[in-house]
């Protein structure tokens, strides 16, 4: 699997192209269909949303319009596993920074949105945040293995494993 990242908008929110078997995923296409675009030479054939945030769906009415692909987002998602094509997804709700928080994993990659970032978490001041929620998904999230690769929302990458020190110290 090829994954390719567009860093999108003024806050530069990650949005990931995910391409496979000629087949392409978009996830959190955020503010600027036409930067999205020019990575994309596949087939579109699903546009996945991690949270309703502005910055992570700005462009997604564009990009939805132009490919004619299936949204998937928590409103509409009623089950822990998603195939599309030859991609196969886990899941996993994680509400926190919003309450419509959803991370795909697949294989060893996890794409969070704005749960978890390299060093921190999203941010649960929001009007749709909780961190309450936030711990109980933070709790969920560390039972997973130290090696998977985390594609956070903004920033950096990183692994699950360089983050539970600091998920640990706040959340267990």
């Amino acid at each position: 699997m090829d994954i390719k990242i567009v860093k999108v908008g003024y806050l530069e929110a990650n949005c990931y192209v995910l391409t496979k078997d000629n087949q392409t995923i978009i996830i959190d296409p955020g503010d600027d269909f036409l930067k999205i675009k020019e990575v994309i030479s596949n087939e579109v054939i699903g546009i996945l949303c991690t949270h309703s945030h502005f910055d992570h769906i700005g462009a997604l009415g564009s990009v939805k319009e132009y490919y004619q692909a299936p949204v998937y987002s928590f409103e509409n998602i009623n089950s822990n596993k998603l195939e599309i094509g030859s991609f196969k997804f886990e899941v996993i709700k994680t509400p926190g920074h919003s309450y419509d928080s959803v991370s795909y994993l697949i294989d060893d990659k996890l794409f969070c949105g704005d749960f978890i970032f390299a060093s921190s978490i999203g941010r649960t001041d929001l009007p749709t945040g909780s961190m309450k929620e936030m711990q109980e998904s933070i709790n969920k999230i560390l039972k997973y293995p130290d090696y998977l690769i985390v594609y956070p929302g903004h920033g950096n990458i990183t692994t699950l494993g360089k983050e539970k020190d600091s998920l640990n110290f706040f959340f267990t």
